[in-house]
């Protein structure tokens, strides 16, 4: 059974940082491809950014220059290094794994994220 775990999450000053983490169990993790989404209550769950076992990265355009993808397979580990957050990046972040040669996606319960003016 695979499971993600996110955390990281908080309230943060406009211009500020926060480091989200997902760690993920049960998985094939080093042959999966990775990826954070966030959403807003009522609103579709939008692409922040992607990471394929071949480290191949995807960024969505609001968040390109200041948000930053990475993972250790060793540790069965995402992040997302958030920058010069604004409070329209205020929303609930999930993980999401996929493992390669599959079409199922696994999702955490996801972490707030709250930016004030």
């Amino acid at each position: 059974q695979v499971q993600l775990v996110e955390s990281g999450g908080g309230l943060v000053q406009a211009g500020g940082s926060l480091r989200l983490s997902c760690v993920v169990s049960g998985s094939d993790f080093s042959r999966s491809s990775t990826g954070w989404y966030r959403q807003v209550p009522g609103k579709t769950r939008d692409l922040v950014a992607d990471m394929s076992s071949g480290r191949r990265t995807i960024y969505a355009d609001p968040v390109k220059g200041r948000f930053t993808i990475s993972r250790d397979n060793a540790k069965n580990t995402i992040w997302l290094q958030m920058d010069s957050l604004k409070p329209e990046d205020t929303a609930n972040y999930l993980c999401r794994v996929r493992e390669d040669g599959t079409v199922i996606d696994y999702w955490g319960r996801g972490t707030q994220v709250t930016v004030s003016s």
